[in-house]
């Protein structure tokens, strides 16, 4: 548990002040996923990092993110 909360608070330092990662080369990351069985805290965890870093936070479910970035395609598919 104390790696997370060493990834989560560099997470929320990145969000909080980029051109400090920017500046030392880092290349930055697009998002983050939590994987894990229902009832976990994943959407918890989240939600309380944007909190914290005082950014939108935004949710997504397996089925709409599919159909939302991998196209209505492999949907179709899946239903075959």
């Amino acid at each position: 548990a104390s790696r997370s909360k060493v990834e989560l608070a560099e997470i929320v330092d990145y969000l909080n002040h980029p051109q400090k990662y920017k500046q030392a080369g880092a290349k930055l990351p697009r998002g983050a996923l939590l994987v894990g069985p229902s009832g976990t805290g994943k959407t918890l965890l989240a939600r309380a990092v944007a909190g914290e870093a005082r950014c939108s936070f935004i949710s997504a479910s397996a089925a709409e993110f599919v159909e939302v970035y991998v196209g209505r395609g492999a949907a179709r598919v899946r239903d075959l």
